[in-house]
């Protein structure tokens, strides 16, 4: 008999749903700051927090991610909103949703798999020192000219005593009780405190009357309405758009694929990337019609979600029905929310998502992979998550093949006929073929030379032209040259060898070579 205690140990409805609730409180302020980074009104944010997270949690290939609005998609937007509307960002919101759709039915999530390590540990940690250093926004007042300036005195201290019961609350409730989430926990603990006590600090409501300027904002706001974007249909949209739309379907779907890695971790199960390619493509292109910034996973709600027991699609579903309704009937109660609250949990993120084994780390790995966890970070802390990915990965390419490119030789032998063998070890590649040369002596060498390839691995079309330069070397000293266990592939490419390549039908190899010429 099976098992079915197992197979749903995982599914607890009371806790998804607790923990939906709790990250759908520190969805509130992520999504109207990220709005404001994006230069639209904060209901377009909102807006576009509930239809990812709701799409991505029903479809998405990893249960307990939350998706919403994000700030790395944010800092692209911005530019294109400024220099060209609104309507134009709904139309790049669409494209993107399409590429990433192209991208999971292509199956391209497996190449999240290309990144290293190393890079992981970077992006970890250059991401918790973002979020750390977002909420230090949320340390500062307007003053009488409406210029923002740090807080002093009795606001800072009743606001860092907020967030440090905050904190106590998180760290110490789960071992009491588990039957709450910690999080959501203190967040109406510290919010009842306020209330009752009547302190002075900052809340919800007034950080958004203070990013808009207006003493009237409020969260209240209607439905998602459709709506065709407004640009015009040519050639000329499609220029400016397009550029916009392919970095955003990349950031996005790094930045989520990278998630869904960690999480995978963290709960030691795993997802699926090609489906939320899918996922997160259907999601941000019912953005674009429905007046969404479009969004992808977020790092620290997601954290929220699983150190708060969430674990499946309902967590999700629960946050994105949850932001709306606030935005529908319950503003009033979640602008009375402190704004320390939600630092507090998102100072426990910041704590939870750094990898602090990296610094033990550091003193035991090599030094390139030390300096790419560094690099990483730092990248992802001045620019932004692709930008990062991307230099961590070719550094971290750069370096495998400086290192790899010294470990081809050869080891010689003369057989029973008197002909020189060479049996080449290790990887030829684009950055050991110089080696490879520099491995044989043509003018000295025997008249009847052999090259066996058995141990050695062919790889690019620098290799093919390396081994064409070889043959050509020992057909101006007139000798013969025989070259062994060469794939098929390698036997078509090769102009200068010729006939001089011995076919050994029982044992050479049938691995493809990534040449241009096969293309």
């Amino acid at each position: 008999m099976f098992d079915l205690r197992s197979k749903f140990s995982q599914f607890r409805p009371q806790t998804d749903l607790l923990s939906g609730l709790t990250v759908a409180l520190a969805l509130v302020p992520e999504a109207v700051a990220f709005a404001f980074v994006a230069g639209v009104d904060p209901l377009v944010g909102l807006h576009a927090a509930f239809i990812v997270g709701l799409i991505t949690s029903l479809f998405g290939g990893r249960p307990g991610m939350i998706s919403g609005a994000t700030g790395a998609l944010a800092v692209v937007l911005v530019a294109l909103v400024a220099q060209h509307g609104i309507e134009y960002m709904f139309a790049a919101v669409v494209l993107m949703g399409v590429l990433q759709i192209l991208a999971g039915v292509f199956r391209l999530g497996k190449f999240i798999r290309m990144v290293p390590h190393p890079v992981m540990l970077g992006f970890v940690n250059g991401l918790a020192i973002v979020i750390f250093l977002a909420q230090l926004g949320q340390f500062k007042t307007p003053d009488a000219t409406g210029a923002l300036q740090w807080m002093a005195g009795a606001p800072l201290v009743v606001m860092l005593g907020l967030v440090a019961l905050t904190m106590a609350i998180i760290q110490f409730l789960p071992k009491l009780t588990k039957a709450v989430p910690a999080s959501l926990a203190a967040i109406v603990a510290v919010t009842l405190l306020v209330l009752g006590l009547g302190l002075e600090t900052p809340t919800i409501v007034d950080y958004l009357r203070t990013m808009t300027g207006d003493a009237g904002a409020s969260l209240s706001g209607g439905l998602p309405v459709f709506s065709i974007p407004m640009v015009p249909l040519n050639v000329e949209t499609l220029k400016i758009v397009l550029p916009y739309a392919v970095i955003l379907a990349a950031v996005g779907l790094i930045e989520s694929l990278l998630t869904l890695t960690l999480i995978d971790e963290l709960t030691e199960t795993r997802g699926r990337g090609n489906k939320e390619c899918v996922a997160q493509g259907a999601a941000n292109i019912t953005c674009g019609f429905f007046g969404g910034m479009g969004g992808c996973a977020m790092i620290g709600q997601s954290m929220i979600n699983i150190n708060s027991g969430g674990r499946g699609r309902l967590s999700g579903i629960t946050a994105s029905l949850v932001l709306i309704a606030f935005v529908l009937v319950a503003s009033p109660l979640i602008e009375m929310v402190p704004v320390a609250a939600l630092v507090g949990v998102m100072f426990m993120v910041v704590l939870g998502t750094f990898e602090w084994s990296s610094f033990r780390v550091v003193t035991k790995v090599p030094v390139s992979d030390a300096f790419v966890i560094v690099l990483v970070s730092v990248v992802t802390v001045m620019t932004d998550l692709a930008v990062a990915v991307l230099v961590g990965v070719i550094v971290s390419a750069l370096v495998f093949a400086w290192k790899h490119a010294k470990v081809i030789h050869a080891v010689c032998h003369t057989d029973e006929s008197g002909a020189k063998v060479y049996s080449i070890r290790g990887p030829l590649f684009f950055g050991s073929s110089k080696n490879f040369a520099d491995l044989f002596d043509p003018k000295n060498d025997a008249d009847d030379v052999i090259v066996d390839f058995q141990h050695a691995r062919v790889s690019d079309h620098s290799a093919i032209e390396a081994i064409d330069g070889l043959a050509e070397r020992y057909l101006s000293e007139d000798k013969t040259l025989h070259l062994r266990h060469l794939s098929p592939e390698c036997r078509k490419l090769l102009r200068k060898a010729g006939k001089m390549v011995e076919v050994n039908v029982i044992e050479d190899p049938h691995y493809h070579v990534a040449t241009d010429a096969l293309g």
